[in-house]
Parts: C-alpha cells; structure tokens; sequence
C-alpha cells in the first residue's frame, strides 16, 4: 500500500483507500501518513500513532502528537511537556520542553521552558549555544531566527549568522531568495542579506519559477521578476 494513495475524509475522522473506509473504522481525528508509514490518530483512549495495518505502534497515549519527519515524531504528555519519538515509538533524548516543531532539514527546531528558541539534532543535541526570541525551520542550511534585540536575520546550522543584515522580519530562503521587511514594507533580499530592488510593497510572495506576486500600498497586484521589474499588473 502506498501512502501517497491513502487520502483523509473531509471531516478528518477516517482514512479513504481506493474510496473505502480504510480499516473499517472511524476515529475522533486523523492526521496523514508519514514515512515509513505512520499516522497520528486520536480516539477515546488519546493521540497514539497508528501503522498501515491500523495498529497502534505502542502502548503510551498522548495528549497531541504528530506526524514523523525524518523518522522523528514530537508528541506531548499529559503534563504538557514536549519532546520526539522515533519510528519504535521510543523517546529520543530525556530533555523536556515547552514546544517542539518538525524536524526538517535534519534538525529541530524546539523551546525550553524559559522561552528560548534554538535547534536540536536528531539524537536532541543542541546544535549550537545561541538563544533566541524564535527560531524557524532550516532549510538548505539556513534558518531565521529573532534576535534579542527583535530583529531577524540568517543563521547556518553553526548557530553564525549568514549575513550581517538584520530586518523586521524574514523568511527562509526560497530558490535563493527570501522574503524580508522593513520600516518601509515587504521585498525580497539575495544570500548576501542585500534587498533585489529598491521598492517596497504591502506583501510579497517566494519567488516561483522567477517571479513572484507582490501587492502595492494602493492595493494592485502585480507580478515581478528577480530584478524587481514589473512584469504584469493583474
């Protein structure tokens, strides 16, 4: 059975194989499969994760969990702690904490229960000594992260920053580029931290393909390419 076959009933309570109730059964709530096919569910009992047969993988019952990323899942007891299990359903690392994402990229990013933000490898060792006000997901090497001084800039996974610039905020780096905002509006910056183009807009989507859409303070939209050059107006 391949898991890319397998679809969630609107209602999120049941799994749909080839238009049929998959296990013959319904639960309170399903989440996708994951690889190497595992899925979340919740029933009467609490959130478990499931296998392709509709077993449950093990014994614990959680208070949320959720899907597997390179074969790490985070989950949540019923004292709120956060953390990861692997594809066993065994714990990963013994630290607790006050939130956990995905990982992605090889590594996680979690924070501690003072409210620090960093990144964890897979077997939950902190990647470098760093705190910060929030940390996103990486991506091809790079993350952004929120300096205490809350401004965002670039970060590698050695916890350095990537560039020396900082904004109001950024966003990964998508085919090279990124989103970023100042004092003035929405654009676009390079690897180097350098805005594409002088402008600035109300919003700005990733570069898809060499262009992106991009909305005016006067609200019309058009579509740029890398240069920042109007290329339509929709």
């Amino acid at each position: 059975m391949n898991i890319k076959d397998i679809e969630i009933s609107l209602d999120e309570t049941h799994f749909i194989y080839k238009g049929k109730i998959l296990f013959g059964r319904k639960f309170m709530k399903v989440l996708k499969f994951h690889p190497p096919g595992l899925a979340p569910v919740m029933d009467e009992t609490g959130w478990y994760h499931i296998t392709l047969e509709g077993k449950p993988l093990y014994k614990e019952r959680y208070k949320r969990v959720f899907g597997f990323y390179y074969e790490r899942a985070a989950v949540v007891d019923e004292e709120d702690n956060w953390f990861h299990i692997d594809t066993k359903g065994k714990r990963v690392y013994p630290q607790n904490y006050a939130w956990c994402g995905n990982y992605q990229d090889h590594v996680c990013t979690v924070k501690d229960k003072k409210g620090n933000y960093f990144h964890i490898d897979k077997q939950g060792k902190r990647l470098y000594k760093e705190n910060f006000l929030y940390a996103g997901d990486f991506k091809d090497g790079i993350a952004a992260v929120k300096l205490k001084n809350g401004e965002y800039t670039h970060i590698t996974k050695s916890g350095k920053p990537l560039h020396n610039k900082t904004y109001i905020f950024l966003d990964v780096y998508h085919k090279s580029f990124a989103r970023a905002k100042d004092k003035n509006g929405w654009f676009h910056i390079d690897k180097n931290g350098n805005p594409l183009y002088p402008q600035r807009y109300a919003f700005v989507e990733p570069f898809y393909n060499g262009y992106a859409l991009v909305e005016s303070f006067d609200r019309c939209w058009y579509i740029i390419d890398e240069k920042g050059r109007i290329c339509a107006k929709l």
